[in-house]
């Protein structure tokens, strides 16, 4: 935790801030560790000199997590000690600036964390729901999109007449592939078999992934789900980076009677000039951007654009200062937001994605996880996603709040717990992205 030192000078001050009078002053700066959900959640709160007044901000990354925290702590929270919070944007800049070398999804956690905190704090301080800041609600909710995943088309059709009938509009469907690592499915009685000890060969990571055979089998599985759902539901599918720009050429053909609302990271933020070919080759609409850390990784696939929508991951831009500088490019290129927030996304970066999400033209459709039971204990205020939508709060902020004496309750796994899950093998022994 940084606290204020009376022997210290501000670095770089604001020359405006004591020419205008202003009272308000940042007093201290802390860090905090839980995993809830199982997954590490790092939060940031930003005090005042005004009692009862501070600011929330999620810094999670899941695989970094104590080298976000410890940017953090020794390096960003010292420098805004007597700052004045109203200046966000200018805090933003001279924060990103102070490492000289700029981006990362370390440093732009980092940031996130602070940034989402200031813009909680100043939408207090002005008693207004975080929304009404960006200019108010465009939308009176956002729609969300849930998992499911199975080993057959059956079972994975079942899924989704059971989301719809909850209300979900829009679900995302993974298929499992025999003897395969296959992202977003769980374990099947082939993948054991494949493995003497499948329990081991989870945790070890040594199920390899096919992607041949992940192009042969799950085009022909999501179009049978098609078949048995209907149109009146819209289905989404994660690749997840695995496959390259061939790969992906030949997933979109076998994919398009599927009619998916989008398919999201067919290729690796390395293969991204792929996706102009990829966009002209196949009417199935292309969804990027997860794993993208800075927002000028996204401008080359807008400027076509080659990409319909944005997988904005708020933390790791470094807050909503820039998501939402790049939201408002995206609806001025005709496409659209499709916010990424998994679990380990915590409550607090779900809101103020929300509050995004509420007032941008742009929006498309949100991820909403579904949170453990012990997160809403550690997170009061977490939204939940009712009839397949996400409304956000009327009372000042983004809503959410932190129980730390809940939070020491759960605490965070060691590193490489975690890290595991994105360690991954081909059949031939070669690493592929995760």
């Amino acid at each position: 935790m940084a606290q204020p030192d009376a022997r210290s000078d501000i670095l770089a001050p604001a020359p405006w801030v004591e020419e205008r009078g202003a009272k308000i002053r940042i007093t201290a700066v802390s860090t905090f560790l839980t995993a809830p959900h199982g997954c590490p959640h790092l939060v940031v709160r930003v005090e005042t000199n005004e009692p009862g007044l501070y600011g929330l901000g999620c810094a999670s990354d899941p695989q970094r997590t104590l080298a976000v925290r410890s940017v953090l702590d020794d390096y960003l929270a010292p420098m805004l000690i007597g700052r004045d919070p109203d200046d966000i944007d200018d805090i933003h800049r001279l924060l990103l600036n102070s490492a000289y070398w700029r981006g990362g999804s370390v440093t732009g956690n980092a940031l996130g964390g602070i940034d989402v905190a200031l813009w909680d704090l100043k939408a207090k301080r002005l008693g207004a729901p975080l929304y009404s800041l960006f200019g108010g609600r465009v939308r009176t909710h956002a729609d969300a999109y849930t998992h499911v995943s199975g080993a057959d088309a059956d079972e994975i059709a079942d899924k989704v007449v059971a989301a719809r009938e909850r209300g979900y509009r829009h679900v995302r469907v993974q298929a499992s592939v025999p003897g395969s690592d296959t992202y977003g499915t769980a374990a099947t009685a082939a993948t054991a078999a494949t493995a003497a000890t499948d329990a081991h060969a989870l945790r070890t990571r040594s199920v390899p992934w096919d992607s041949a055979a992940y192009v042969r089998t799950v085009p022909r599985v999501l179009t049978a789900v098609r078949k048995r759902v209907g149109d009146e539901v819209e289905l989404l599918h994660d690749a997840h980076e695995r496959l390259d720009p061939r790969q992906a050429r030949d997933f979109l053909r076998r994919v398009e009677d599927a009619g998916l609302y989008f398919v999201e990271d067919l290729l690796a933020p390395e293969d991204a000039r792929h996706f102009a070919a990829l966009r002209a080759a196949s009417p199935v609409p292309l969804a990027v951007g997860e794993l993208f850390h800075d927002v000028g990784q996204f401008l080359p696939l807008l400027e076509g654009p080659d990409i319909d929508f944005a997988r904005i991951r708020v933390p790791t831009l470094g807050g909503l200062t820039p998501a939402r500088k790049l939201a408002a490019y995206c609806e001025l290129r005709g496409v659209r937001l499709a916010p990424h927030g998994p679990a380990d996304v915590s409550p607090v970066a779900q809101a103020a994605t929300l509050a995004m999400n509420i007032s941008s033209h742009a929006f498309g459709v949100q991820e909403a996880a579904v949170f453990k039971p012990a997160v809403l204990d550690v997170f009061p205020g977490t939204v939940v996603a009712h009839d397949g939508a996400l409304s956000p709060h009327e009372t000042p902020g983004h809503g959410v709040d932190f129980d730390e004496a809940a939070a020491r309750r759960h605490p965070v796994p060691e590193p490489l717990e975690h890290d595991r899950w994105a360690l991954l093998r081909n059949t031939d022994g070669s690493v592929q992205r995760p």
